[in-house]
């Protein structure tokens, strides 16, 4: 009986020594992040020590925000990975960011000074205490003369004085005290979001036959981190390429700070389903609307509402202007896949986990450009610089908000749009006040006539365009005549002074070359024939 006992208690030995694994704390700096525009992949490396049999490595100190289905671990060394979880460990939140740790340590400094002012105050209220006790005793039970009595009275005076004034003193220094601990206790919470995150982990369940040393490389995607572009628009001088920034506003709140990490920034779109969409039959029937029921008006029966759209706005940060001697963009490597495009930064970035924008360069490029004027005198009495960019999809960019910036100015802001399928790219650079535009009515040959059971109103103007810069520039007029969509009303383009005319839209273009101090002008004249009873709004 007692072999068997010994026997049984090696079996249970041994089952446990197999089954028991250690659990190993492991520190993995990030040592990349891909950042997709909503999302972003972080990459961890370390190197791992690992004793003979089965043993847990956890990660910890990671973002909450992780997607599991995206988390891949490779090792690197004579060891085998058998398993991978991830867990959320609430009862270790994240370590708090240098700013925050800042303003705790601001806040237990006042806490400090309010506890030792508390006690000034307390050991004032009893030598006031001992004052007025004293006081009572001594004018009661001792005989004094007139000088001492007053001696005495000075003495408690000065005393109760002195009290009093250090009380308010310390009571008004308390005040503030408070009034700061309170300013930065806000501030904490609103770097917190009033609540602290769990800490994120990783846990690796490795084995292996005899001690080693190797390599694990960590890899997973996080949700509230992202990048979006925008643009710095600059032309010098018409005759110049036209040079544009491109620019990477990328942001992340997933709890963990990116501290001096190479950065990527991809247009890839990874949560978008890859599969091929599948085309189910279309049915077609008569169409049967089912039965209303009516309710009597009493029935107190609200009339729904169509639900309302969420607006989003959008606000970019302002650009300083460059400087005459402009400082080289970081290194950047572009990589064009067969889908997606990714930009690598050369140079280590740090991006705290507080949503706030930070802009990276990550393309500075100068393309040729055909320079042309557009002019809507109709609409506006401005001319509009264009920049004209063939080619434009080998540059490899995004539709994002731009900034202008002509002749070393501010111009404004625009859109540069590349959901386009033409071959040129069109870049509004804004108004050119050297060019000066100008609609006017001609009166002799505007009129309205009767004729029969029809009446005639022609209408004539003045187009004026007058060329104030240095050198000749290319311009396209645009106007309009109205459009009939009632056989009763006939529109006739009596003058166009060459301009081409769009049966559809009615619109009229002039392409036109002014030379340098040149003034050109476009004659527009059309007649609108109608019904003499009938009313047609033309002005």
């Amino acid at each position: 009986m007692k072999k068997i006992f010994i026997i049984s208690i090696f079996i249970i030995s041994a089952l446990f020594s197999l089954t028991a694994q250690t659990e190993k704390e492991i520190k993995a700096e990030i040592k990349h992040v891909t950042v997709f525009p909503d999302r972003a992949q972080i990459d961890h490396e370390t190197s791992v020590s690992l004793l003979p049999g089965k043993s847990v490595l956890k990660l910890s100190g990671l973002s909450p925000y992780i997607d599991v289905q995206s988390i891949q671990v490779k090792g690197f060394g004579e060891f085998t990975i058998l398993s991978v979880n991830q867990q959320n460990n609430y009862l270790q939140n994240l370590e708090d960011s240098p700013e925050v740790k800042s303003i705790r340590s601001q806040i237990e400094t006042l806490q400090t000074k309010v506890e030792d002012e508390t006690a000034a105050l307390s050991t004032l209220q009893e030598k006031e205490d001992f004052l007025v006790a004293n006081r009572a005793i001594l004018i009661k039970e001792t005989t004094f003369s007139l000088e001492q009595l007053k001696n005495v009275m000075d003495l408690y005076t000065n005393n109760m004085d002195q009290i009093t004034t250090t009380r308010l003193k310390k009571q008004r220094l308390i005040k503030d005290y408070n009034k700061q601990i309170s300013a930065l206790q806000k501030q904490i919470a609103d770097k917190l979001g009033r609540q602290q995150l769990p800490s994120g982990e990783i846990l690796v369940s490795v084995t292996t036959e005899k001690q080693v040393t190797g390599k694990l490389t960590f890899s997973y995607v996080v949700s509230n981190a992202g990048w979006y572009p925008s643009y710095d628009i600059r032309v010098d001088d018409i005759k110049n390429p036209v040079v544009i920034f491109y620019k990477a506003n990328v942001f992340q709140n997933s709890g963990v700070e990116w501290k001096d990490v190479k950065l990527s920034f991809s247009n890839a779109t990874p949560w978008v389903a890859g599969d091929i969409p599948v085309l189910n039959p279309w049915f077609v029937d008569y169409y049967n609307p089912a039965p209303v029921l009516y309710k009597s008006m009493t029935s107190g029966a609200k009339r729904s509402e169509p639900p309302k759209l969420n607006e989003v706005a959008v606000i970019a940060n302002d650009k300083s202007e460059g400087k005459a001697i402009e400082a080289a963009s970081v290194s950047v490597q572009k990589q064009v896949g067969e889908t997606t495009i990714t930009f690598d930064i050369a140079v280590p970035y740090t991006v705290p986990s507080d949503g706030k924008i930070q802009m990276v360069e990550i393309q500075r490029i100068s393309a040729p450009a055909d320079y042309k004027y557009v002019t809507m005198p109709k609409l506006s009495s401005l001319a509009y610089l264009t920049a004209n960019i063939t080619d434009w999809a080998k540059l490899s960019l995004q539709t994002g908000e731009a900034t202008l910036y002509f002749e070393n100015s501010f111009v404004g802001k625009s859109t540069l749009n590349v959901n386009q399928l033409k071959d040129t790219l069109t870049i509004s650079l804004g108004t050119d006040n050297s060019i000066l535009v100008k609609r006017e009515k001609r009166k002799d040959f505007t009129s309205r006539k009767v004729i029969g059971a029809n009446r005639t109103d022609t209408f004539s103007f003045l187009l004026t365009i007058r060329n104030n810069k240095s050198n000749p520039v290319k311009i396209t007029l645009n106007d309009q005549i109205p459009v009939s969509s009632n056989s009763g009303i006939n529109v006739d383009p009596v003058e166009l002074t060459g301009g081409k005319l769009n049966q559809q839209t009615g619109e009229i273009n002039w392409d036109l070359e002014i030379k340098q101090q040149e003034i050109k002008q476009i004659v527009l004249t059309y007649s609108v024939k109608y019904p003499k009873d009938k009313t047609v709004i033309l002005e």
